[in-house]
């Protein structure tokens, strides 16, 4: 099963979840803001990962992130489903953006 970090309150995250649920795809979904034992799971990961190395600094949180059943650890949720042969799909959230810069999340 996929585990998911994220945010109800992420545009990305939203459309990552859509996207799991379109494909009836299991995943556990551990949204970070919903307690600080989660943000503090989130912020483990993300201060020990490499993954995370761009991110850090960057203004940026690293959402969604998505752990996979072999245990490695992805931000590129989109490939995700592409290397399932899946179509990723992005409902409209015009104006919608958690970046400071109003892009991305």
């Amino acid at each position: 099963m996929v585990k998911i970090y994220g945010s109800e309150l992420c545009p990305d995250c939203i459309e990552c979840k859509y996207n799991l649920d379109k494909n009836k795809i299991d995943y556990e979904y551990v949204d970070i803001n919903k307690n600080l034992k989660n943000l503090k799971e989130f912020l483990k990961l993300r201060d020990t990962d490499s993954i995370f190395k761009g991110i850090i600094g960057s203004g940026s949180i690293g959402i969604p992130t998505l752990i996979l059943d072999d245990g490695s650890v992805t931000l590129d949720w989109d490939s995700f489903f592409v290397n399932k042969g899946l179509e990723v799909l992005h409902p409209s959230q015009e104006g919608s953006a958690c970046g400071i810069d109003g892009k991305g999340c």
